[in-house]
C-alpha cells in the first residue's frame, strides 16, 4: 500500500509544479499594451494630454525616438498651453473608441520674436514639474493626473520627433504560481519517503516461508586436498552468543559491487539507499529552486498592513480654488537653481547673470556691492543667499501672470546660519522665477501657520481692510514708526522684534550726529533723516489665522548738506561714498540712500495681536552729490 500512496504523492507533486511553472510561462500573457501616437504635420512642439497616457491602468511608459537631442517635459496643461500660445504646436488628444487623435493649433496670439515660431527652447522653464534630455532615445515613467500634458521637442526650432510610444504594464502577478510549485515539492518529498519506507517494509518481509530443518547431529570437517574451504556463514548476536546452535531464519548472500567486491548485507543497504536518494534529491533541489526563484508576483500578500492615518491640521479648501504655481518638489528645484545662479554671479561680480534670478530691491543691492567690490577688496563678507533646504513654501494658487510664492529656506549643514525668507515672482510664462525680496530671518521671530503646498495660498489685495492693517500702509506705518518713535500713531502696533530693529535705525543716525559734532562740523553742515516707502505694491499672502504674510521695502534716506556757501562737506575715510561718487568731497553735500527688506506677519482686523517682524535686511543703494 505504500507503493500506491508513494505512486499517487508522485503524480500529484508532478501535476502541481507543472501548474506552477505553466503559469509563469505558457499561460503567461503579455507584459504591456501599447499605443503608437501619429503625426500629420511635424511642429516644432508637440503636447501630448493626459488622457492619452491614462487611456489604460498601470504606470504609463513614454517611449521617444529620433535623431538628435530629445527634450520631454510634463506639467499643467494650462500652464503649457500659456507657453506655446504664440506659436503652433501639435496637440494629441484621446478621441473616438480611445485613439489618439492629432492636431496642429495656430498661434493665439503675436510671436514673441516674429515670424511662424518663436523658437523658444523649452529646457530650462521654471512652468515644468519635471523634465529630461537624452540623445537619439528617450524613454522615462511618469503617472500624470488629468490637468496634465507632456511637450516633446527638440530645441524649438527643428520638428519635434515623430515616433512617439505610449505603454502600460499589465498585472502578470501569479499569486498561485508560488504556491503550487511549494506544495508539489512537499508532496515530491512525501512521496519520496513512502518509497523508501516501501522498499524498506519488502526488505525486511522478504525471507523463506517456512522454518529451516531441525538440527543435524554433530561431525567431523573432512578435509580434502585441493577443494577450498567452505566459507564461513556469519553468525547473528545469537549465535554468537551460542556457538552451538544452528540459526534457523533467513541467510542473506553476500553482496557484491561493479567490481566484484563482496559486501555485507548493511553496506547492500546503505548503497540501494544511497540510490534512492540520488534519484530524488535533484527532483527536491529542482522544486526548491523554482520556488524560491520567483519573484514577489508568484505569491500571495498576507499582512498586508493598512497605513495608520497621521492626524494634521484640518485645511479647508475655499471654493474656486486655483491650482498652485508651484509644488514642494517643484519649488525646491527652483529654488537650488537660483541659489546656483546667484553664488556664481556673486563670485564673478557679474550683475548680468545676478539679474536673470534677482529683481527688484535685492538686485539694486546687489548692483551697489558688485560696484564695492571691485574697487573695495576688504569688502568680502558673505551675501544673504537662499540656503539649501526649502523648509517652508507657501505658493500662490492661481492660473495668472505674475505669480509669486514665498519660501523659508535653511541650512542642513550649518545649524548656526540664520534662515533666509524669500519671495520669487515669474513675471510671465516665458520667464523664470526671480527673487524680488529676501532677508535674513532672526532667531527671535516665529513663521506663522500657513497652508501646505499642495493646497497653496491666495493673494491678499493691497487695499484690504480685513487685516488690522492693510499691506499698502505697512510699510508708511514702520517708516513713521522709525522716524517719530513713542510719538507715532503706531507705537506698540509693532512686536519687540520690529522695535529693535527701529531702535537700532534711531541709534545710527545718533552715531552720525555725534561724529558731526566731534568733528566739529555741526556748525557748518546739517543732517536730515528720513525714511519712506517707494511706490511699490506689496506682495501680501494669506496664512491660516485669517492674516498674511506682507514683503515690503523701505528706504532710509540720509542727506547731509552745507549750511553755509563756504563749507564743503568731506567723505574722508567713507570707503563707501569715494568708491560710488568718485569724489572726495562736494559743496553741495551727499545723500545715501539704504534699503531695508521686511517681511511682517499682519493678523486679521480685530485681532489684539501685533504685526510681528519675520525677517529683514538692509543695503546699501547709492550715494550721490547733491544737485
Amino acid at each position: 500500500m505504500r507503493f500506491v500512496w508513494a505512486v499517487v504523492a508522485f503524480v500529484l507533486a508532478t501535476v502541481l509544479i507543472g501548474a506552477g511553472i505553466a503559469q509563469r510561462t505558457i499561460f503567461m500573457g503579455p507584459t504591456e499594451q501599447r499605443m503608437a501616437l501619429s503625426v500629420d504635420e511635424p511642429q516644432p512642439y508637440l503636447l501630448v494630454d493626459a488622457e492619452v497616457l491614462g487611456a489604460h491602468p498601470g504606470l504609463q511608459k513614454l517611449l521617444v525616438r529620433g535623431e538628435g537631442e530629445i527634450f520631454v517635459a510634463y506639467g499643467r496643461t494650462a500652464d503649457a498651453e500659456a507657453w506655446l500660445s504664440d506659436t503652433s504646436y501639435t496637440s494629441v488628444t484621446l478621441g473616438k473608441d480611445d485613439e489618439p487623435d492629432s492636431k496642429t493649433v495656430a498661434p493665439q496670439q503675436p510671436p514673441a520674436g516674429g515670424g511662424e515660431t518663436s523658437g523658444r527652447n523649452p529646457a530650462g522653464s521654471d512652468l515644468w514639474l519635471d523634465s529630461y534630455a537624452e540623445e537619439d532615445t528617450l524613454v522615462t515613467e511618469m503617472q500624470l493626473t488629468p490637468g496634465h500634458s507632456v511637450l516633446i521637442s527638440r530645441d524649438g526650432i527643428e520638428p519635434a520627433p515623430d515616433e512617439v510610444l505610449v505603454s502600460w504594464g499589465l498585472d502578470t502577478r501569479t499569486p498561485l504560481a508560488g504556491p503550487l510549485m511549494t506544495a508539489g515539492g512537499v508532496l515530491l518529498l512525501a512521496g519520496l519517503v513512502l518509497y523508501i519506507l516501501a522498499i524498506r517494509h519488502q526488505r525486511r518481509g522478504r525471507g523463506p516461508l517456512r522454518k529451516g530443518p531441525g538440527p543435524l547431529p554433530e561431525t567431523q570437517p573432512i578435509e580434502m586436498q585441493g577443494t577450498p574451504r567452505r566459507r564461513a556463514i556469519e553468525q547473528g548476536p545469537a549465535d554468537a552468543a551460542d556457538p552451538d546452535r544452528t540459526a534457523t531464519g533467513r541467510i542473506d548472500a553476500p553482496s557484491a559491487d561493479s567490481e566484484g567486491e563482496e559486501r555485507s548485507p548493511g553496506q547492500a543497504h546503505r548503497v540501494a539507499l544511497r540510490r534512492r536518494l540520488a534519484l530524488g534529491l535533484p527532483a527536491l533541489t529542482l522544486t526548491a529552486v523554482l520556488a524560491t526563484g520567483c519573484s514577489a508576483e508568484s505569491w500571495p500578500e498576507f499582512g498586508a498592513e493598512t497605513p495608520t492615518p497621521t492626524p494634521t491640521p484640518t485645511v479647508v479648501t475655499p471654493e474656486d480654488q486655483k491650482p498652485p504655481v508651484v509644488t514642494k518638489k517643484q519649488g525646491q528645484r527652483i529654488v537650488s537653481e537660483i541659489a546656483q545662479v546667484v553664488q556664481q554671479a556673486d563670485e564673478e561680480l557679474d550683475i548680468a547673470r545676478a539679474e536673470t534670478r534677482i529683481a527688484g530691491a535685492a538686485l539694486e543691492g546687489r548692483r551697489t556691492e558688485y560696484t564695492l567690490r571691485e574697487k573695495i577688496s576688504e569688502r568680502t563678507q558673505a551675501l544673504t543667499s537662499p540656503r539649501d533646504k526649502v523648509k517652508i513654501l507657501l505658493p500662490e494658487a492661481t492660473d495668472s501672470w505674475p505669480r509669486s510664492v514665498l519660501a523659508l529656506t535653511v541650512s542642513e549643514k550649518d545649524d548656526t546660519a540664520a534662515p533666509v525668507l524669500l519671495t520669487m515672482t515669474q513675471d510671465d510664462p516665458w520667464s523664470n522665477y526671480r527673487i524680488s525680496e529676501m532677508a535674513d530671518m532672526p532667531a527671535a521671530s516665529e513663521f506663522p501657520d500657513v497652508a501646505p503646498a499642495w493646497l497653496g495660498t491666495t493673494r491678499i489685495p493691497a487695499e484690504s481692510p480685513f487685516l488690522a492693517l492693510p499691506p499698502e500702509q505697512v510699510a508708511d506705518a514702520f517708516s513713521d514708526f522709525v522716524d517719530n518713535g513713542d510719538k507715532s500713531e503706531f507705537a506698540g502696533r509693532f512686536d519687540a522684534t520690529a522695535e529693535k530693529l527701529a531702535q537700532s535705525v534711531r541709534d545710527s543716525r545718533t552715531a552720525v550726529l555725534t561724529k558731526l559734532k566731534e568733528k566739529q562740523a555741526d556748525t557748518t553742515s546739517t543732517v536730515a533723516f528720513d525714511m519712506k516707502a517707494p511706490e511699490e505694491t506689496p506682495l501680501s499672502l494669506a496664512t491660516l489665522g485669517s492674516g498674511a504674510v506682507v514683503a515690503v521695502r523701505v528706504d532710509d534716506i540720509e542727506t547731509i548738506t552745507a549750511t553755509s556757501a563756504d563749507a564743503v562737506i568731506r567723505i574722508g575715510e567713507n570707503q563707501e561714498a569715494s568708491a560710488l561718487t568718485g569724489v572726495k568731497e562736494s559743496a553741495k553735500g551727499f545723500t545715501t540712500i539704504y534699503g531695508i527688506q521686511l517681511f511682517f506677519s499682519v493678523p486679521a482686523q480685530g485681532s489684539k495681536e501685533q504685526i510681528r517682524l519675520l525677517a529683514y535686511h538692509q543695503d546699501l543703494l547709492s550715494v550721490k552729490v547733491n544737485q
